[in-house]
Formats: structure tokens, sequence, C-alpha cells
């Protein structure tokens, strides 16, 4: 072994001891950046792996789900068949009689008479679905699926058959509860909270369509809070691409937890069946629905007794509005109802309801068909008085909803003799939009024979095809009384108001029609472009 002399070390030694410094530290750095480019490497392959591995296994895994969901939910989805008898009128009997006795004595024509009527009596057949709530036989469904029903079949997963009858339907939802009984405890489905479905979250449809029982197809939420035509305030639809055909009426649509978040009822197509668009009613009104049919026998929905339009862009800058929310009252369908005994007017817009803010009438009638029966509840809102809005509250006790129903109104042009017009609206410069009415002023002999009278306004005698007024849906016989806050009762009135708007203004129409047993108020709101 090399020692150094004792007393020092000569020039060459140290020159040696120095470079033998710099080589173990340069080693040392070498083992430590080699040491973590090696960690960083072996950390780094399995994390790769594993990712390309979930990969692999993310449509298998979506399948098992799909599997277990359908094991867990199949077993609660029942098919409902329905019998409905026909009803065949006696005057149609007795005109078959009269003209058989007119008629020779022909056996094989008399046969055929009477297997034409055995046909024409013979009862029609239906195919819906349902689903279990409650192990002692409880069932959802639509109420189109069981309505008018003289017999009803509910057939189980097991291939069981049982007579089925309707607890209780509700028209406002088209949802009905069916009872079957049984001496065991049924699989009943849980329900999900709706509110919580977002757009694109996977669901699946489990039903009878065409009556193949227990068929599941799957498919996303493609949007919520759809409103179709002809849906009430309370249908306000999941949409999905789940298939759903007829027969899936009144089938669940299952979230990826096996909770069911809606009821399948309708469809939007252009034959009849699956186009890719279907709508579920949210669990959580159909729930709604079953809890009062089943405590009450009926639903019960608060109500305060007001016709309602939604406040605009073009109402909002009418009436120098910050915000186009709220609901503006528009008529009072029943004397004195709720809302008019506690002191609300026409044209009084709302926009707080026990202190929580209203964005449209939708979400207004749901907050007051919630609230119990009885209660008193604050409204706030704006009262156009001096072409300016005053806020105020009233308190109002909420009266009990009555049972829909539906009014369709009437074509005045067939329910009146037509009248010519006195004056029509003059022409517009092609270079302005136009309007496209032809009015009449309405005289007291006119309002009389409109059943009209107390009215005043300017009467829609004919409406223009593709211009403003058409595409803003005026029809005739709607009488104008106010546009744009100022009273329009004769054809100059109207003019002067028209004559003003320039490109890109709103217009706000106070309109009145008679629809067949009493006249009713609204609005109308366009914008001049």
């Amino acid at each position: 072994m090399y020692k150094l002399p004792k007393g020092g070390t000569t020039d060459a030694e140290r020159e040696i001891l120095r470079k033998l410094r710099v080589w173990i530290a340069a080693l040392a750095v070498a083992c430590l950046v080699g040491g973590v480019g090696l960690g960083a490497l072996l950390a780094g392959r399995p994390a790769v792996a594993q990712n390309e591995a979930q990969i692999a296994r993310a449509p298998e895994a979506l399948s098992a789900s799909f599997v277990e969901i359908a094991r867990r939910v199949e077993s609660a989805v029942v098919n409902i068949d329905t019998v409905s008898q026909a009803e065949i009128g006696s005057d149609a009997e007795e005109d078959d009689d009269a003209d058989s006795s007119s008629l020779p004595n022909n056996p094989l024509m008399d046969m055929f008479r009477q297997r034409m009527q055995q046909r024409m009596r013979r009862p029609s057949r239906g195919v819906g679905s349902g689903f279990i709530v409650d192990p002692k036989g409880f069932i959802l469904t639509n109420q189109h699926v069981v309505e008018g029903a003289t017999r009803i079949t509910v057939k189980l997963q097991t291939g069981e058959q049982l007579r089925g009858r309707v607890v209780g339907m509700d028209e406002e939802t088209d949802i009905a509860v069916v009872k079957v009984d049984t001496a065991r405890d049924l699989p009943s489905v849980r329900i999900g909270n709706s509110d919580d479905a977002q757009v694109g979250d996977w669901v699946l449809a489990i039903g009878s369509p065409f009556g193949l029982e227990q068929t599941v197809t799957a498919g996303i939420i493609s949007t919520k809070q759809r409103q179709t035509q002809g849906a009430t305030s309370f249908q306000r639809f999941l949409q999905t691409d789940a298939a759903i055909n007829r027969g899936n009426s009144g089938g669940p649509l299952v979230n990826m937890r096996g909770e069911v978040i809606g009821v399948n009822s309708q469809i939007a197509t252009t034959t009849g069946d699956y186009n890719g668009i279907g709508f579920a009613l949210p669990a959580n009104e159909a729930a709604f629905v079953y809890r009062q049919i089943t405590t009450n026998g009926k639903v019960r929905r608060g109500y305060l007794g007001i016709n309602l339009a939604p406040v605009k862009a073009e109402y909002a800058r009418v009436y120098g509005l910050p915000e186009a929310k709220g609901a503006v009252v528009t008529d009072f369908p029943d004397a004195q109802t709720p809302a008019e005994k506690a002191g609300i007017q026409r044209n009084d817009v709302i926009v707080e309801f026990n202190g929580q803010s209203i964005t449209n009438p939708d979400e207004l009638i749901g907050k007051v068909a919630a609230t119990p029966i009885g209660q008193t509840v604050q409204l706030t809102y704006l009262r156009d008085a001096d072409n300016k809005f005053d806020r105020r509250t009233a308190s109002v006790v909420v009266g009990e909803r009555p049972a829909r129903q539906t009014r369709a109104a009437l074509n005045m042009k067939q329910n009146a003799p037509d009248l010519p017009a006195t004056r029509s609206s003059t022409p517009q410069p092609s270079a302005r939009p136009r309007i496209g009415l032809t009015l009449s002023e309405l005289t007291p002999q006119i309002a009389a024979e409109r059943r009209l009278t107390g009215v005043r306004g300017l009467l829609v005698k004919d409406v223009d095809p593709g211009t403003l007024a058409d595409d803003a849906d005026i029809d005739p016989g709607i009488v104008i009384q106010r546009v744009n806050r100022v009273p329009v009762t004769t054809l100059a009135d109207f003019e002067r108001v028209i004559s003003n708007l320039k490109l890109g203004d709103a217009i706000v129409m106070n309109v009145a029609i008679y629809d067949g047993q009493r006249i009713t108020q609204s609005i109308v709101q366009f914008t001049y472009q």
C-alpha cells in the first residue's frame, strides 16, 4: 500500500490527489444521474402499461356494467297488455237493422253482415311497459298505456301473468299507478334523483317494444328539460338516443347505478318508430305523482289561478326591465282565483316567490305546484304605473289546481259571420318589414256578434303568410288591445305606433280572444325585423 512520507507531500503527489478527487466526484455525479434516469424509466414503464391495459379493458368494463344493471333491473320491469272494448253507437245498430229489413232474405249477405258487425265490435288491444316500485305490487307506467282499458294484464319476467287495476292517473304528466295483488313480495327498482343526471351520461331503456319483452337498449342523455309539442308545464323531458319504440311507453330509463331516472313516454318520429330521439319524464316528477296518488288517491298541486307569459327580450326592452326574467300575468282563468283575491292584476310581472328569484313561468308554476294547499306564500311583482314599474309584494293563500281542461281556441272565421273590414292596415313600403295584418275596428255590433262585449281594440281579420304576424302566431279573431303600452282602438292608433318603429325595435301586443267559453287575455312578443 502506498504511504505518504512523513512531513509533507511533493508537488507531483498533490497533483495526483487533486485528479483523484475530480474523478471520484465525476463518478458520483454520473451514478446519481444514471440512477435517477433508470428509476424514472423503471417507474414509467408500468404506468404506460397500466394505462394501456385500462384502455383495453374499458369496453369490457362498460359491457360488464350494462350486464349488471340489466340483471338487477330487468326482474322489476313488466309487460302490460290491455284490452279496450270497442264502442258501437246505438244509431249505427238501428241503421243496420233498418237496412237489413229492406233487403231480400239472403243467407250469404246475412252471414257477411254478422261477421262485419262482430269485427266492428272486436275489442282493441294495446301493449306497453311498466316497472315495479314497491314489492307489494305497485307499478308505474304511462297513463296512455292503460287509459280506457277494460282489462289490464301484467306479465312478470318469470312469465307469471297477473290482473292489474288502475290506482290513479295524472293527465298533467301522463303517469299512472297500477296495482297487482300477489301473496309474495315482488322485485322492485330504486328511484334515483333525476336532477343529478348530466348530458352525456350513459343510460339504459328497458321495456317491451312491439311486445318484445325485456328488451334493453343503451344510449346517453342528449339534453335535459326538453319541452315537446303539446307538453304540459309538468312535462320537461330527459331526451335520450337510447332506442325507444311503440311498447316502450311506461318503461324505465336507468342510470349506471341501476336507478330509475325517467319514465319513457314519447318519441320524435316521422315514421311512428325509433328515429334516434326519445323522451322520458324525469323520475323526480314521476315520484311526486306516485306519492300523491298512493296517499291521496289523486294528484293535488298548488294553484294561484293565473295565466302567464314569459318575459322575453322584446318585453324587457319595451318595459325597461334590466333582464328578461319573470312571469307576466296575462289573465285569470276563473273568477276570484287565489292570486286575484290577493290583489294581483293583469300585466303584473312576478319576479320572486317566497324570496326566490323567478326566471320564467314554468319555474313559478313548478314552485307553486309543489307548495302545500292552504299555505300562504309571498309574491314579489312589478306593476306598471305611469310608464314605470313599482315593486310590490302580496300574500297569497295557495289553492288546489283544478283538473286539466283542454280548450282549443275557436277559429273565429268559422264561428261568426264573415264581416268586411272597415279599413285595412296601410301597405308599408317594401324597405320596411311587413307586419302582415288586416284589421277592423271593433264596433259594438261586431263585438256582440263575436262575443267580445266589453273588449276594446282592433279585430284581426286576416294574417298574410310569411309575415311577422304569421311568424308570431297571431291568428284571425284575435283583438289587439295595446301595442308597446299604447292602447289601440282605431286603425290610426295602430298605424301611428307601427310607423314610429325602427328596424330591430321590440313589439309587445296585449291581445284578447273569445275561446268558446270566455274572453281570455294574452301577450304577443316579437321583433320588428
